[in-house]
């Protein structure tokens, strides 16, 4: 049975949490939310996502797709 790791950064002084599926070569590209990035690799697919102004979740929640 494999293992399924997720690797999870937060950056308090800058407010922003990023959250990694898979350790790949990728890039961020926008989604609905302008607070989140999702994170893809070369063949598109999803392998993380970014959020920034992770302060304000309590008075806005958050809900997006990722492709």
């Amino acid at each position: 049975m494999g293992r399924n790791i997720v690797k999870v950064w937060y950056d308090p002084e800058g407010d922003f949490l990023e959250v990694l599926f898979e350790k790949k070569e990728g890039y961020f590209r926008e989604t609905s939310d302008d607070r989140v990035m999702e994170k893809v690799d070369m063949q598109g697919h999803v392998i993380g996502f970014s959020v920034l102004g992770t302060r304000n979740l309590a008075k806005m929640p958050l809900e997006v797709a990722l492709s």
